[in-house]
């Protein structure tokens, strides 16, 4: 939960006594803790039936979760009798991935109950920290997608937008990574495994999905039965989403699977025991874990089930709201406001005209209209191989009803291009929903531009290349639909609950209404003149390097110095984000210092954090890498006290939270053009860590907005990475540049990869052989001339920590609520609806 230090400055009413804080959310005079009627001990008590011996730190963790659920319920229904009665437009946000990560701290924080939590720890004596280590991270994501849609959601609730979040209950999230012997190791991540106290079942609101194929057991695996249908059923779980204050609680509603017939008795009775459990397993799973291995059709066709049975069942509900308060299905559009996350909910085109001629018996033209007013489509990609093409013939096997639908709007699209260009035959073939040649494959991105009224991109490079390249006929063809609207993160999390002691530091300064408008972070641009001020924001970022030390100690057993710079890249595995030209840095750094030990250079810990895809052995080899060139340099009496280089596995929400507010350095250097935005780059720099990156996503944004002189930026542009794609060759680079080509002779020599030849071959190809397709070459002489600038900034601390100050001063621009605020009045048209 918030430490003293935080939350003495947030701007809730202060309480003498802190159970007054609990009748403002109806609870009237009960009581927290202290006694035996007390939330916590009767949770404590009657949930469990132990003697106090036997109770442990998991169950204390589930009592006070649960206290802190009983405080909120009471505001969280009145939130949605609220909603009921006004009937106002209302938003709902369809994500295949929500990382919410840990909520005991974020809900305790939103609803003001700090003073309560400090009480009740000092009082009790209970180890917080041990108790809230006790949750576990939701496994309800992987990456950016995910923590974005969680930073909506917080945002929406704390501007008392009425909104509510779709989304899957896994039951096993993305995976647990572990290291062993260098590798990625990926073990389940059964998150669901203890009980979770913040999520509500409600089996009276399940909903029916129909597929057009039922299953069974056929040589130890589930296989379709063409033509005969069958249901699943969609079970809402809810889950409370607090906004700042606790005026508004929303809900993120996730579907889990299951059949409305648990086994085939007549089959089970005959002997058949896995046969007749046949529809149960194909139900299960569905929701059984976060994005199946896509490298075999089976775990493709699962993703496309997964996804069906999220818009299917979301649609089913908010159209069983709308329709509970209006009878005209032509208000549709005025009621409801659907954004899709991504191509992965696109089928809600279809679905919903299905629902409109099907269930409303509209026409055509009418159904499309309601659709394209109802639906927005926000795209987060320009990598071909993530804007999801699906095989016409899963829909014939699966959703033959919405084939017919989705070939319908192709038709018309295609007519709809060649009157306005007439003679252009490849232009209606490149823009259409249905991919010709060969197998056929339905375009999703395709869809969902063709089936929205508006499409944006997530920052103003990614949307100006979605624009004028990706999809660059649609975009001719609607022009009015495409925007821009620049991914932000809620400063309550990665600021106010993260890192207290600069927290205290801003609010000391300039207040506290930062907190919900962090546009008044500009206020702290004077001050970087200020001794004082750059003095206590030093001592901050050093007290989040020691709190981040000791928790590493503590958790891995690994040592680091807090008085190094803390340089890190944390993000996903792929090629393109470049963990690879980090470690290219790295082993220039180790060869210098090698070369000269008596060279001149901060001492500094590198740290990478993330995973790769189970199927993805190029990224699996990268972090092999990364993992045998920390351990050469880590043991090396030559570098060891110069240079350290920590992986740390399992990266998650959690991790970020220690980290991230920890670290002096960002490192932002995907091949320029090919990050859609980024947004761990923009909690980086409101925690004050100065950005070393190329010209890619939002790290333009956030050099404007800080400066440029305040950035380190290097490297080529997108439109250098476009134009030289045809002639590029690594090998000049290698011929032509001495240390580049001492680099990887060294890698090549096998020096950080003895007795694993397979490991240098690999890089040779990603790097030589391979024609180095994103470019790691041609930006490593560059990137080494920004990391001396680095270096050299660095030396003079007054000089670093103002340029931090800039920063942080510069981020306000980069919180969710500028974000839901631009999503809200230019492609909802929501407003808010205070709870009474």
């Amino acid at each position: 939960m918030a430490t003293e230090h935080a939350a003495s400055h947030t701007r809730l009413p202060r309480h003498d006594a802190p159970d007054d804080l609990l009748p403002q959310y109806g609870c009237g005079p009960i009581k927290f803790d202290g006694g035996s009627n007390a939330l916590f001990e009767r949770h404590l008590l009657f949930d469990n039936v132990l003697a106090p011996s036997e109770i442990g730190n998991r169950e204390r963790y589930e009592a006070i979760a649960r206290s802190v659920r009983d405080i909120l319920s009471q505001r969280w229904q009145q939130t949605e009798e609220t909603y009921n009665r006004e009937n106002p437009k209302r938003i709902y946000y369809l994500s295949m991935e929500f990382l919410i990560g840990r909520s005991l701290s974020n809900n305790v924080l939103n609803l003001g109950l700090d003073p309560l939590a400090r009480r009740f720890f000092n009082e009790t004596q209970l180890d917080e920290l041990a108790i809230l280590a006790e949750e576990p991270d939701a496994g309800l994501g992987n990456g950016g997608l995910g923590r974005l849609a969680a930073c909506f959601l917080d945002s929406m609730a704390t501007m008392q937008l009425p909104a509510m979040g779709y989304g899957l209950r896994y039951e096993y999230g993305i995976f647990k990574q572990t290291i062993v012997d260098g590798w990625q190791r990926e073990q389940p991540d059964n998150w669901l495994r203890r009980p979770d106290p913040w999520e509500v079942a409600r089996p009276h609101l399940a909903v029916a999905v129909e597929l057009g194929c039922s299953f069974e057991v056929r040589g130890g695996n589930l296989k379709a039965i063409v033509g005969v249908p069958s249901t699943l059923l969609g079970i809402p779980y809810d889950r409370p989403v607090v906004g700042y204050g606790g005026k508004t609680i929303n809900t993120l509603r996730l579907w889990a699977s299951a059949t409305p017939d648990s086994f085939d008795f007549q089959e089970f009775s005959a002997g058949e025991f896995v046969g007749a459990l046949a529809e149960r397993l194909a139900a299960d799973t569905v929701t059984r874990v976060l994005y199946p291995d896509d490298s075999t059709s089976m775990g493709q066709g699962l993703r496309f089930v997964q996804e069906y049975f999220l818009v299917a069942s979301s649609l089913a509900d908010l159209v069983r709201r709308f329709r509970a308060s209006n009878s005209d299905w032509n208000d549709l559009p005025d009621k409801v406001a659907i954004q899709l996350n991504d191509t992965h909910p696109s089928l809600a085109v279809a679905e919903l005209m299905r629902i409109l001629l099907d269930q409303g018996n509209l026409a055509w033209e009418e159904s499309w209209e309601i659709t394209r007013r109802t639906l927005a489509y926000t795209n987060h990609t320009l990598l071909p191989e993530a804007l999801e093409k699906w095989p016409l013939r899963w829909f014939e096997l699966m959703l033959p009803r919405h084939l017919e639908i989705i070939l319908e709007i192709d038709r018309r699209l295609r007519e709809e291009l060649l009157a306005r260009w007439p003679d252009d035959n490849d232009r209606a073939e490149r823009a259409s929903i249905v991919e010709r040649g060969g197998a056929r494959l339905v375009r999703m991105a395709h869809l969902a531009i063709a089936g929205s009224h508006s499409v944006n991109g997530v920052a103003e490079i990614h949307s100006r290349l979605l624009r004028d390249v990706t999809v660059r006929d649609l975009a001719e063809l609607y022009p009015d639909r495409f925007n821009n609207k620049t991914n932000g993160v809620t400063p309550r999390r990665w600021l106010l609950l993260s890192n207290p002691d600069l927290a205290g530091c801003i609010n000391e300064a300039i207040g506290d209404r930062w907190v919900t408008d962090m546009e008044r972070l500009e206020t702290l641009r004077p001050l970087a003149e200020d001794g004082g001020f750059v003095s206590s924001v030093r001592q901050a970022k050093r007290a989040a390097k020691l709190r981040f030390a000791d928790w590493l100690k503590s958790q891995a057993g690994i040592s680091v110095d807090p008085d190094t710079i803390f340089d890190s890249q944390v993000k996903r595995i792929h090629e393109y984000k470049r963990q690879l030209l980090n470690g290219l840095r790295i082993v220039a750094l180790y060869r210098r210092l090698r070369e000269n030990p008596h060279l001149d250079i901060e001492p500094r810990t590198f740290f990478f954090a993330g995973k790769a895809a189970p199927a993805y052995h190029v990224a699996k080899v990268i972090i092999k890498f990364l993992n045998n060139l920390g351990d050469t340099i880590n043991g090396d009496p030559a570098t060891r006290d110069r240079l350290r280089l920590v992986f740390l596995p399992d990266y998650c929400v959690s991790v970020a939270e220690r980290l991230i507010p920890a670290s002096d350095v960002s490192n932002q250097i995907s091949t320029a053009g090919y990050e859609a935005s980024g947004t761990s780059n923009m909690k980086f720099m409101m925690n004050g860590a100065l950005t070393i990156g190329t010209r890619d996503g939002a790290t333009i944004e956030m050099a404007a907005a800080a400066g440029e002189e305040n950035f380190f930026l290097f490297g080529l542009t997108a439109e250098q990475v476009a134009t030289s794609r045809g002639w590029y060759s690594p090998w000049w680079h290698y011929e032509n540049e001495p240390e580049t080509r001492a680099v990887l002779d060294l890698i090549m020599s096998g020096h950080f990869c003895r007795h694993e030849p397979m490991i240098g071959e690999t890089l040779h190809n990603i790097l030589l052989a391979g024609g180095d397709p994103y470019m790691h070459l041609a930006d490593l002489a560059s990137y080494m001339e920004a990391d001396m600038r680095l270096q050299s900034l660095y030396s003079e601390p007054d000089a670093w920590t103002r340029r931090t100050i800039l920063n942080i001063a510069g981020s306000g621009k980069f919180s969710s609520d500028r974000t839901i605020a631009q999503y809200a009045s230019d492609i909802w048209n929501v407003g808010p609806c205070p709870v009474r």
